[in-house]
């Protein structure tokens, strides 16, 4: 490996210990139906959040809720004695990718079969403070 690449790389992995994050793979529910729910919530303050996938109605805010406090417990592992509600955590990035599909026969008429294939999806969630984003734009 060259010094360029191995110096990007390190880099990159500084910049991944300084994010708080959790991944959720597999999950079994569609890419599409996840998107709209992680809709809701990029953005917004955690606690909002966690208010917001409690009380929507669809199965994937579940899975996200979990997720969430997932996220949050990671943070908390790094930064002890600060409480959540004082350091202004927000959601800073949520991506859903497609995951594995698992691909299934229908019986249909006449002797035939139809496809049908059951998705899966990947997401990431990001976390980040406000506090930090301040402190950035008054350098």
């Amino acid at each position: 490996m060259g010094a360029r690449k191995r110096n990007s790389a390190e880099l990159r992995k500084e910049a991944v210990k300084n994010q708080y994050q959790a991944v959720l793979r597999n999950c079994p529910t569609s890419p599409r139906k996840m998107r709209l729910v992680t809709g809701l919530i990029s953005g917004v303050e955690v606690n909002k959040a966690l208010d917001i996938l409690r009380f929507s109605p669809q199965e994937a805010s579940r899975r996200l809720e979990k997720l969430l406090l997932s996220a949050i417990a990671n943070w908390q592992a790094k930064n002890e004695g600060v409480r959540v509600e004082e350091s202004n955590l927000f959601v800073k990035k949520v991506s859903v990718d497609g995951g594995r599909a698992l691909k299934r026969l229908q019986t249909a008429p006449q002797g035939r079969a139809y496809r049908v294939r059951k998705r899966s999806n990947h997401v990431t969630l990001v976390l980040d403070s406000m506090n930090k984003e301040v402190d950035k734009t008054t350098k």
